[in-house]
């Protein structure tokens, strides 16, 4: 089976759906936020504090790049659709399937921005972040899944559902 990429904002669930709907799929779980950290020994707040936003998406686009994954559910961090290096191989392998969300519902979501690793470039506020990637998502999305106020196996029923003609 090709991989299954999550995209989407901070809080859209990316991770947790990614875990169950690995565990229903009988595929391998990747989480590339923690490959980061494991890779760099350090919290992804960390980088992004002592490095800036753009060395942090240096680190992410390498990260994805040195992934080579096979009948994967891949969770990528937020901010992996400003490369296109890494989505295009990320593609290459898998079924792009991007949580969308709303930016209330993000807002919602979003416990504890300043410590969770969120790229925002200087100025730029979280409205701003959000209006930025959501067409970034969609240019990249094979699938679209509306995620707004769903729990998580609602939203895995809705991928696998979405799945079927891309399973090979």
């Amino acid at each position: 089976m090709k991989n299954i990429i999550l995209i989407g904002m901070p809080g859209a669930g990316k991770s947790t759906v990614g875990v169950i709907l690995a565990k229903t799929l009988g595929m391998t779980f990747v989480d590339t936020d923690i490959t980061i950290q494991e890779r760099t020994g350090r919290l992804l707040q960390e980088i992004i504090d002592a490095e800036g936003p753009k060395a942090f998406l240096k680190t992410e686009e390498e990260t994805v790049l040195f992934l080579s994954c096979r009948n994967s559910v891949i969770a990528t961090g937020g901010s992996v659709v400003y490369s296109g290096t890494a989505m295009a191989h990320l593609k290459e392998e898998g079924v792009v399937v991007y949580l969308a969300i709303s930016f209330e519902e993000m807002e919602r979501r979003l416990k504890n921005i300043t410590t969770r690793g969120i790229v925002l470039f200087s100025g730029e506020s979280l409205f701003d972040m959000y209006h930025e990637r959501v067409p970034l998502y969609e240019k990249y999305a094979d699938i679209t899944v509306e995620c707004e106020r769903e729990d998580f196996e609602v939203v895995v029923g809705k991928v696998i559902g979405e799945m079927g003609g891309f399973r090979a």
